[in-house]
């Protein structure tokens, strides 16, 4: 027995159903396998797989019963309720020893080991994709296709939870999303899938991946072409050398930020886009031209890091307020920066920071932006370990007396109120998708895991009052994609002018609506799994995790309360508008 796993060692066999395998796949049937059921030999199955637990079974943190009362079964469905995917990725390549005859995972290997495995995925999709469509077809008739250009009735997509993704996803027409955006969206998944998820509990737990951040990360996402999607349309090919999707525009940025939130966990996703698509910016559109190929290239390749630093001890959604100060050097050649930025995302990873400073009078007036660099004399960094967000590297930024070149002004002097003003449409339309995707997350965990927990002698779905919880976050979550969706169309049809005069309350309003959703949906979900969405790790990690990512969500970008009132003022002076018309 022993010797038989070890034969199978080498096998390493990924979620990617295009994965290359050592050896020949084993395929076993359930009779088999249910002669493996003794101290010394056992076997069990989850989702089509087989492992030897014959060793394992002494270490399992559960203890050996619970294990050995499984053995030659088929335990799928008691391992749900326990574990999450951390754990398969963990021990699943090591004790694996094959699959069941005819389950979907055995046929999944077994085209994977196949000598032309790409072809026989291709082929095996292409087949599925028809029987789809033959299906759909003769329920509903053919689909109607009143433009070319727009999705009818696609294929379904993804883990096909019922609103576990945006309806579009889910065979529903939509007039927003056209095949380019199927194909950006298929990129999007399998990248994330690959390069994010399986990594995202550590770098939690780690508070990030390393002391160089995720520079590694975002090397490899410019190199496969999605980085430069991060700082939204036009794509910024003028500073790269990666092509981006046909006709880039801000639907294909929502799915990039859509797909990477997938992942659950706020600190991760920050901890990659949450410097880069706020701080870069402002030099994208109001930089000299020597600042913009100075620094926006290296940041969107990965070699820089950049982050935004506005908030201070003592303003946060006061941007007016700022303190911290930029005088002229006696020589007019540098500005002299005094003062502390406070809560900044990346600041201990970042090079460069895109930095709100006061350089005239009180008020919005007296404001201008400065690029300071981490290697200037007087700049130091502080990590702060907060409720939430391990992953994002927030950070406490002191500024002592650092001399900053002129040349590092961004756009005109104490025009820097307009530049932030500017930058904060996109700064909290990102906070909107990421919340959205979190609430979704919530609402998907807690789908499945109802759907395997049972209670009372029936599952957990089977009572009225968790579906209540799972219809409330339902309808939260559906009514806020549309509103997404459709300020999403305006950014795409309106001029960056036209947006901020038009578009700046809706975005407000619906970031308090996005983060009011993800919040509720966290709390539900987090009933409905009990006391395994209260430890860390195991099968609520995710729920766990962003619960304590909601305040990171509901006040940077602007606190909730300050973003109703603005939004209602903004709704008050277009109708004084109005009415003189």
């Amino acid at each position: 027995r022993h010797n038989h796993r070890t034969a199978h060692s080498g096998i390493r066999i990924r979620r990617d159903p295009l994965a290359k395998m050592s050896e020949e796949v084993k395929m076993y049937s359930m009779e088999e396998i249910a002669e493996h059921n003794k101290e010394g030999d056992m076997w069990v199955v989850i989702n089509g797989e087989v492992f030897d637990i014959s060793d394992f079974i002494e270490a399992h943190p559960g203890g050996q019963k619970v294990l050995a009362v499984e053995a030659g079964k088929d335990a799928t469905k008691r391992y749900e309720l326990f574990h999450g995917a951390d754990v398969m990725r963990k021990y699943g390549p090591r004790l694996r020893i094959g699959f069941v005859k005819g389950s979907k995972a055995g046929k999944a290997a077994a085209r994977a080991a196949s000598p032309n495995a790409k072809q026989a995925e291709e082929k095996y999709h292409a087949k599925r994709d028809r029987a789809i469509a033959m299906t759909l077809n003769s329920m509903f008739g053919p689909a109607r296709k009143p433009d070319t250009n727009v999705l009818v009735r696609t294929n379904p997509y993804g883990q096909l939870v019922p609103y576990g993704d945006p309806s579009w996803y889910q065979t529903l027409n939509s007039p927003y999303y056209k095949k380019t955006h199927v194909e950006w969206r298929q990129k999007c998944r399998q990248w994330m899938d690959t390069h994010i998820t399986p990594f995202v509990k550590k770098w939690n737990e780690d508070y990030g991946p390393g002391e160089d951040g995720y520079k590694h990360i975002i090397k490899q996402m410019y190199k496969d072409g999605l980085m430069p999607a991060c700082v939204g349309p036009p794509w910024p090919s003028m500073y790269v050398d990666k092509k981006g999707p046909e006709e880039f525009d801000s639907f294909h940025e929502l799915i990039f930020v859509d797909e990477m939130s997938r992942c659950g966990s706020g600190g991760v996703t920050w901890g990659i886009l949450g410097g880069i698509t706020i701080g870069l910016p402002p030099i994208i559109h109001f930089g000299s031209e020597e600042l913009k190929k100075r620094v926006v290239p290296g940041c969107l390749n990965g070699d820089k890091v950049i982050c935004l630093c506005i908030t201070e001890p003592h303003a946060g959604s006061d941007v007016a307020g700022l303190q911290t100060t930029a005088e002229k050097s006696e020589c007019g050649k540098y500005y002299i920066v005094n003062g502390s930025k406070k809560w900044i995302t990346n600041g201990i990873w970042s090079d460069y920071y895109t930095v709100a400073v006061r350089t005239g009078g009180k008020g919005p007036k007296g404001i201008s932006l400065l690029l300071i660099e981490k290697d200037m004399e007087g700049v130091s960094t502080r990590h702060m370990k907060c409720m939430g967000v391990w992953a994002s590297g927030t950070t406490y930024i002191n500024f002592d007396n650092v001399k900053v070149p002129v040349s590092n002004l961004i756009g005109k002097e104490n025009k820097g109120w307009k530049y932030v003003m500017y930058n904060f449409n996109h700064e909290r339309w990102t906070i909107i998708c990421q919340s959205l995707r979190f609430a979704r997350v919530c609402y998907e965990e807690a789908f499945k895991y109802a759907s395997r927990r049972e209670t009372f002698g029936r599952s957990l779905i089977k009572h009225q009052a968790i579906r209540m919880k799972l219809a409330e976050m339902i309808r939260k979550i559906e009514s806020t994609q549309s509103w997404l969706e459709s300020l999403t169309y305006q950014l795409t049809t309106m001029n960056k002018k036209e947006q901020n005069m038009k578009l700046g309350g809706a975005i407000a309003l619906l970031k308090t609506h996005a983060t009011k959703t993800f919040e509720f949906c966290a709390r539900e979900a987090a009933q409905i799994f009990g006391g395994a969405a209260y430890t860390r790790g195991g099968v609520g990690e995710k729920v766990e995790r962003l619960y304590r990512d909601v305040r990171a969500y509901a006040i940077p970008g602007g606190s909730e309360e300050i973003m109703m009132d603005f939004g209602s003022r903004e709704a008050v002076k277009k109708f004084e508008r109005f009415s003189r018309m």
